[in-house]
């Protein structure tokens, strides 16, 4: 059985659709702070609220720390390698059922840009495709309707398994699983259609 540091090589950087995913830095600190600084993500997230400068930098050393013992892959997202806007996360990984969680948040000021569902496509196609992972979850409380939405435009469905409870600032909430559908999985055609609908509208 391949062991987790062998499945999560690091560094790594993911491109396409206008968007690339890199590896965190320390110089990004205060970029993370004002991004995750947020009430609405501490409500979907475990995240600390406030989030300050001294919560930025652990979750930069745990992030790093994650990445180098091979537990997780952590990638900020970016328009061109520079300022980051949101992250994408892979982790949990069983190497014997070949599955793993999948998670994704963008800033505020840079939503309804596409930038989740493409960046979540990018580090789920890699895991299936360099990693060889077949079984790609994500946890959602249902009333988090833009991190549903994200979900079905990347192919992925409710799978019906018992709610999970995560602990966060605000509260408890009660995650639902979803799981990537391999034959419904949205091509990058399709992605940068449903983008253009959201900037430009429909056309008939």
């Amino acid at each position: 059985m391949a062991s987790p540091r062998h499945l999560l090589p690091f560094p790594i950087s993911l491109t396409g659709d206008g968007i690339e995913l890199r590896e965190w830095t320390p110089d990004d600190l205060e970029d993370l702070v004002e991004l995750l600084d947020e009430p609405d993500i501490a409500r979907w997230t475990p995240m600390p609220s406030p989030f300050d400068v001294e919560a930025g930098l652990a979750y930069l050393k745990r992030a790093h720390q994650g990445r180098l013992n091979g537990q997780r892959i952590q990638l900020a997202i970016t328009a061109d390698g520079s300022k980051p806007l949101g992250e994408v996360l892979l982790f949990g990984v069983d190497s014997g059922l070949k599955e793993a969680e999948l998670g994704y948040l963008v800033g505020a000021a840079h939503r309804r840009r596409g930038l989740a569902s493409g960046a979540l496509s990018l580090l789920a196609e890699y895991a299936q495709d360099t990693l060889g992972l077949r079984r790609l979850l994500l946890r959602i409380d249902p009333a988090n309707t833009a991190s549903t939405s994200v979900a079905r435009r990347c192919g992925f469905r409710l799978t019906g398994e018992p709610p999970i409870l995560q602990e966060g600032p605000y509260g408890p909430s009660s995650l639902d699983t979803w799981e990537l559908v391999e034959s419904q999985v949205v091509s990058r055609l399709e992605r940068l259609k449903n983008v253009a609908t959201r900037r430009y509208g429909r056309r008939n």
